[in-house]
């Protein structure tokens, strides 16, 4: 084991990352493990058959209470009235009131009324912070519920499910049928169908005590433990974006390619950040790029575009695709099949403009 972490936050799961000999750093705080040895192999082991993610570092917090409906459809942009049965799930962002992203989220409904809402590892406390911030009115009727008490672990890759089933037949039956972007409890467990690697299977939340015997028994059925530096390549070749990388208190979902995110249909429904969305549209469009030859691209890159320039958020290799890649803030004008110089240590490299994903479910989209 190699470490260069000094943060002093640990998941349940820290002594099993030593004894597989992860190399752990800081991130957000916590002491997590960025490989565990090849993050190559870890990235195609998710894209070819499973992977398995100590995700514990993010918080799940429970909202219950006459108002929690309500007081949800203030606080986020998205819509949770769409969710019109138990066990359905949508990605929206917080916004502030100048409509910058505070976090993006994924809002589980578990009943009416009752939500659980799995947030950032580096926004919890102010995420929590700004919730209670804004109870308002709705106070005696609304119970928020951060949930520090339990364990989070992904399953992701082709056959996650059918592995998660042999690790822990117990969850078989209650999850076989679970639609993607959906939840359920299976006792003491949430399955969720959801993830950050554009493929399918299982983020599992439990009790902490139980997070070592979960793990250990999915790996023994062969799915491959993975760390932060493939679970990055992996949502960027997924086209998915992280926080304070991609979006931040100082931008808005609309640039930052979240606009489906946004659900502006109920012209009563007077969301945190609204008035600001409606006030300043989008001023650029997010499109994916691929490096013509070689070279790495990286975040804070100049794009040079035939509408004018831009600006990588997101960027590395693709181990899929055996090319770099990034997200940009273009001009609104680009279109995807350009082709833009961006500049790379002072040198202007060609690349191609491709809408997102690159990769989705294992196979390449551009």
């Amino acid at each position: 084991m190699t470490s260069s972490s000094t943060a002093s936050l640990r998941t349940p799961l820290h002594d099993i990352h030593l004894a597989a000999g992860a190399r752990l750093v800081d991130f957000a705080g916590w002491t997590m493990p960025v490989n565990y040895g090849s993050q190559i192999r870890e990235h195609h082991a998710v894209r070819r058959d499973a992977g398995l993610f100590d995700v514990s570092h993010m918080l799940a917090i429970d909202v219950d209470g006459a108002q929690a409906t309500v007081w949800l459809r203030q606080l986020l942009a998205n819509d949770v009235a769409r969710l019109a049965t138990p066990g359905k799930a949508l990605y929206s962002c917080m916004l502030n009131d100048r409509g910058g992203v505070i976090d993006d989220l994924i809002v589980y409904k578990v009943a009416d009324n009752r939500y659980r809402i799995v947030v950032n590892a580096g926004t919890a406390d102010k995420d929590v912070a700004w919730m209670r911030g804004h109870i308002g009115q709705h106070g005696a009727n609304l119970n928020l519920i951060p949930r520090r008490d339990l364990a989070m672990i992904a399953v992701q890759g082709p056959n996650a499910r059918a592995k998660t089933w042999a690790a822990l037949p117990e969850l078989a039956s209650v999850s076989h049928d679970l639609a993607t972007f959906s939840g359920v409890q299976a006792g003491e467990v949430f399955i969720g169908r959801t993830g950050y690697t554009g493929e399918d299977g299982f983020e599992l939340s439990l009790p902490a005590a139980q997070a070592a015997r979960v793990w250990q028994a999915l790996v023994a059925v062969g799915v491959t433990p993975c760390g932060l530096g493939a679970r990055d390549t992996l949502r960027l070749e997924a086209g998915m974006n992280l926080y304070g990388q991609d979006m931040d208190e100082k931008v808005s979902p609309l640039d930052a390619g979240l606009a489906w995110t946004v659900d502006f249909r109920d012209s009563t429904r007077n969301f945190t950040g609204r008035a600001a969305l409606e006030t300043h549209p989008a001023r650029n469009k997010v499109l994916g790029l691929v490096l013509e030859g070689h070279g790495i691209l990286r975040a804070h890159m100049p794009v040079f575009a035939a509408a004018g320039t831009g600006e990588t958020t997101s960027g590395g290799f693709s181990p899929t695709l055996e090319k770099s890649i990034a997200f940009a803030r273009l001009p609104l004008d680009t279109q995807p099949g350009e082709t833009v110089d961006v500049d790379v240590r002072g040198k202007r490299l060609p690349a191609r403009t491709v809408a997102l994903p690159f990769v989705r479910h294992g196979k390449a989209l551009i």
